[in-house]
């Protein structure tokens, strides 16, 4: 069943369109990647989908809840780790949590136990009385992610989590989050411009200027970019490039001293290719179609093409929950 329905959703500031008839589902317990380069639209499905700004026409719900009219109740279904952190640097990883367990009016006789399991959780318990300052990049993460289950939502909403960190850091965060559907019982909605990331995701829905181009699971996307590719580099290549073309039917290209060609059964295929050829075989490489070909396939770009940074995209997140909300 849908946790999260999207339906024929748009919005727009003045004569720009932000997001134009916008629909998807996401699964309940599911992990779901929502993908597209910067400015196509993903940061405003956020917002709307987190009550920080209403759409202009469409509808969205969380758990059967719409989002403009029981905004209240939404929001204490989800929640939200963002691109940049927004811990409060001079008090303790305890502290931390314990503020926003007090923001959301938990009962004092559940909050130690609770915030004990979160930190347990992210590794960071033997460090809960540290002040966030001394604290690294990939820990001030894992504690956004255990703060945003204190609560305990039902939906998470991870903006880009692992920008900025390290390869062996954004592992040991994935190590975390990947845990939280079968261990929390969460509905896990991420964005990211690592698209080794998106493969767990078990959807994926891509977004361009505005409109959603297409949707399915990894494997699903990967199969629409044509197939696997073959790379072969042989003792003679003009020949080997005729055998291939005329025992095959394959369309063959060369480049760098390599012929390569695409094939929907790669595996296969390399044996009886191998066998044809012989010994004028030198070497025999296959390529799988990766996310990102499938996204520069869709869009034309690359995932971070737009010229717009992190910073822009949290300015803009500020300021709609200051438009919400009545801050300054």
């Amino acid at each position: 069943m849908p946790i999260i329905e999207v339906k024929n959703l748009s919005k727009h500031f003045g004569s720009i369109a932000a997001i134009r008839d916008v629909s998807f589902d996401v699964e309940e317990g599911t992990i779901f990647g929502f993908l597209g380069p910067n400015g196509a639209g993903k940061t405003t499905t956020i917002n709307i989908l987190c009550t920080l700004i209403n759409p202009t026409s469409g509808s969205a719900a969380i758990a059967g809840y719409d989002c403009t009219g029981d905004s209240s109740i939404v929001r204490k279904s989800i929640g939200i780790v963002f691109q940049d952190t927004t811990l409060d640097r001079d008090l303790t990883a305890y502290e931390n949590l314990m503020l926003h367990a007090y923001l959301y009016n938990l009962k004092k006789s559940e909050m130690k136990d609770r915030i004990h399991d979160a930190l347990h959780f992210v590794g960071l318990y033997d460090r809960k009385d540290d002040t966030i300052k001394k604290f690294s990049g990939g820990m001030k993460r894992r504690l956004e992610v255990a703060r945003s289950m204190i609560h305990r939502p039902r939906i998470l909403f991870l903006d880009e989590p692992t920008l900025g960190l390290d390869p062996q850091t954004r592992a040991n965060l994935w190590e975390y989050i990947v845990d939280l559907p079968k261990k929390h019982n969460v509905t896990i909605f991420m964005t990211t411009h690592y698209m080794d990331e998106a493969e767990v995701c078990d959807r994926i829905a891509i977004i361009d200027r505005g409109s959603i181009i297409a949707g399915g699971t990894p494997e699903e996307l990967k199969k629409t970019v044509g197939g696997d590719v073959i790379h072969i580099k042989t003792s003679d290549n003009a020949r080997a490039r005729d055998e291939l073309e005329q025992h095959f039917g394959l369309e063959v290209s060369e480049e760098n001293g390599e012929l390569y060609f695409t094939s929907s059964r790669g595996d296969a295929c390399i044996p009886e290719i191998i066998q044809t050829l012989g010994k004028t075989v030198h070497s025999v490489r296959l390529q799988r179609p990766t996310l990102n070909d499938v996204f520069l396939n869709m869009t034309g770009k690359k995932i971070r093409d737009e010229k717009m940074s992190s910073s822009d995209t949290l300015k803009e997140d500020v300021r709609a929950y200051r438009r919400r909300f009545g801050r300054s």
